[in-house]
C-alpha cells in the first residue's frame, strides 16, 4: 500500500512538472509597453494628413484596431490607390517612433518580469514590431536582462508574427505545454494558437475587451491578473 502512494505521489509530481509553464513569451506593444495612447495620436495625424476624419475616442481606436495593420487601416479609411501602404506605414513610423522612446510600460512590467525571473521562468519576448525599432525602444528601460530572447520582424509592416513564433519555438526546442503566450491582441491569441500554447489576454492594450473576449483565451484586466493564473499553471 506505501509503495503504490508512493508511485502515485511521484507520478503526480512528474505530471505536475510536465504540465508547469516554463517559458513566458511577451507581447510588447501594449503589453509591457503603454503606447496605446500614442497609437491612437498617431494613426490620427496620418488620417487628418490624407484629409479623412479622424478617430474620436480611444474607445473607437481599440475597437477598430487589429492584425494585420494593412486591414486596420482600411477599416479606418485609407485609399490604397491614393496612398499605398507602404508609404502610410513608413509615415506611421516617422511619427511614431520617436515619441514612443518617451512611453512608459504599464505600471506592473517591471513588478511582473522581476517576479517572473525571481521564479526561474525564461522570459521571451516576440514582437510584430520591425527588430531594429524594437531594440530602440527596449533600450530605454532597464529590463533587457529579463529577457533570454529577442525576436521582432525585419520590416515595419506589422503583418503577423506568426511565422516568427514558429521559427522561436522551433530553435529553441520548446515543448508546447511548458509555453504560455502574455498579449493584449486577438493576434496573440492568433500566434500562441498557431505553435500550439496557451495564451493570457491582457484587455488594457490596443485592443478591446470585447474582441478579445471572442477568443478561447483567460482574458484579464491587468498584468497582475496574468501573474496570478501563471501561478495556477
Amino acid at each position: 500500500m506505501f509503495s503504490l502512494l508512493l508511485l502515485l505521489m511521484v507520478e503526480y509530481d512528474h505530471w505536475r512538472v510536465k504540465k508547469m509553464k516554463r517559458y513566458v513569451v511577451w507581447d510588447w506593444n501594449g503589453t509591457l509597453l503603454n503606447d496605446v495612447e500614442l497609437g491612437f495620436q498617431t494613426i490620427n495625424v496620418l488620417l487628418r494628413e490624407e484629409g479623412l476624419a479622424p478617430l474620436a475616442t480611444l474607445a473607437q481606436y481599440r475597437a477598430v484596431f487589429q492584425f494585420p495593420v494593412i486591414a486596420y487601416y482600411e477599416k479606418v479609411g485609407f485609399d490604397f490607390e491614393k496612398k499605398p501602404f507602404p508609404i502610410l506605414a513608413q509615415r506611421y513610423m516617422e511619427v511614431y517612433q520617436p515619441a514612443s522612446l518617451h512611453c512608459s510600460l504599464y505600471a506592473q512590467a517591471e513588478t511582473a518580469l522581476a517576479s517572473l525571473h525571481h521564479k526561474g521562468k525564461e522570459q521571451i519576448l516576440l514582437s510584430a514590431s520591425q527588430l531594429s525599432f524594437l531594440k530602440e525602444q527596449l533600450a530605454q528601460y532597464d529590463i533587457s536582462d529579463y529577457f533570454s530572447d529577442i525576436w521582432g520582424l525585419s520590416d515595419y509592416y506589422a503583418h503577423s508574427k506568426a511565422e516568427l513564433a514558429k521559427r522561436m519555438i522551433e530553435e529553441k526546442g520548446l515543448r508546447k505545454e511548458e509555453v504560455v503566450f502574455i498579449g493584449d491582441s486577438v493576434h496573440d491569441y492568433e500566434v500562441a494558437c498557431s505553435v500550439g500554447c496557451t495564451c493570457i489576454l491582457v484587455a488594457a492594450g490596443h485592443q478591446s475587451r470585447e474582441a478579445l473576449l471572442k477568443c478561447d483565451a483567460e482574458v484579464v484586466e491587468d498584468l497582475l491578473g496574468a501573474m496570478a493564473l501563471i501561478e495556477q499553471m
